[in-house]
């Protein structure tokens, strides 16, 4: 079985790997997105997908787009079977969806979260489950027939890393699952009427207010380590837990103070938070904070 595979973060990699490790299933080229500067002094940094590619020798191809016209003719010429595609970042022309079938896998139980951020959403939103969807793509946005769905439950104190940890390796073994068994799938056409649609996260979603303690407590669920969670004033909430969710409050009052933590109210329900950061400052715990401030029972925090 040839396969070209297309994606480019960590959870490409990951499902990469699996289809290299897989008996049979041979990668011809390997499509990502192009190096790019990376921290303060931006050193240019390959993709992980790049990596491991060049460590199997696998032929990597990383145009800047993929709808140039050198570019599919170049790409039309490679032999294949199935095309895989886990988070490219890159929309595929027609041209390309016609040369085999192009399965994705989309970390949502589609047509809900089609989009950027399916994971952060389904923390944001308090979901009790999630899954990976294997589709077969078309030329819409996370439209296609769906070959198969695999779900896992989301308990309520779940965190984006781990959630993210337990979707690749749901969808690596699709992927394994699809490939060799994909003359016994019947693609399912997406049901449009349900869909939901997610966009990609920018720092300036980390914004918080003090009016729900469900909320925040699932944006900063959602959101950490980046871009975090962050008041008005700056300051960073960077470890949390939901204390109620129910009784009604004024926004932001100190209402007790702990041996390591202190509890916020929002307008509806509160939060314990155990430590914080300062604009421009290291990690700190709370009481270092609270106390460098001067405050105390019935305060605000900012």
């Amino acid at each position: 079985m040839r396969i070209i595979f297309m994606g480019t973060p960590d959870y490409a990699e990951s499902i990469l790997q699996t289809i290299i490790d897989t008996k049979d299933m041979n990668v011809v080229a390997v499509y990502t997105q192009p190096d790019k500067p990376v921290g303060r002094k931006k050193i240019m940094t390959a993709p992980e997908v790049k990596t491991l590619a060049l460590k199997n020798s696998i032929e990597v191809y990383q145009p800047s787009r993929l709808r140039d016209e050198e570019t599919i003719k170049e790409l039309l010429k490679i032999e294949c079977d199935f095309i895989v595609v886990a988070a490219y970042g890159q929309i595929l022309p027609l041209e390309v969806l016609q040369h085999a079938p192009c399965i994705n896998l989309h970390a949502s139980i589609l047509p809900q979260y089609r989009g950027a951020s399916p994971i952060q959403q389904t923390l944001l939103n308090g979901d009790s489950k999630t899954g990976v969807t294997a589709m077969l793509m078309d030329i819409g946005l996370d439209t296609g027939d769906i070959l198969k769905i695999s779900e896992i439950p989301v308990n309520e104190t779940k965190m984006v890393e781990s959630l993210f940890t337990e979707l690749t390796d749901v969808a690596s073994a699709l992927t394994v699952d699809v490939l060799e068994n994909f003359k016994n799938y019947l693609p399912l056409k997406q049901d449009d009427s349900k869909m939901t649609h997610c966009s990609k996260i920018t720092k300036a979603d980390g914004k918080i207010e003090f009016s729900d303690a469900l909320s925040v407590y699932n944006k900063y669920r959602a959101f950490t380590p980046w871009p975090g969670i962050y008041l008005e004033s700056g300051l960073k909430l960077k470890s949390i837990e939901l204390v109620e969710k129910v009784n009604s409050h004024e926004a932001g009052k100190i209402l007790s103070i702990d041996k390591d933590s202190i509890v916020v109210s929002c307008k509806i329900g509160s939060i314990r938070i155990f430590k914080v950061q300062p604009q421009s400052k290291k990690e700190m715990d709370i009481l270092s904070y609270i106390n460098g401030k001067r405050l105390n029972i019935a305060d605000t925090l900012s």
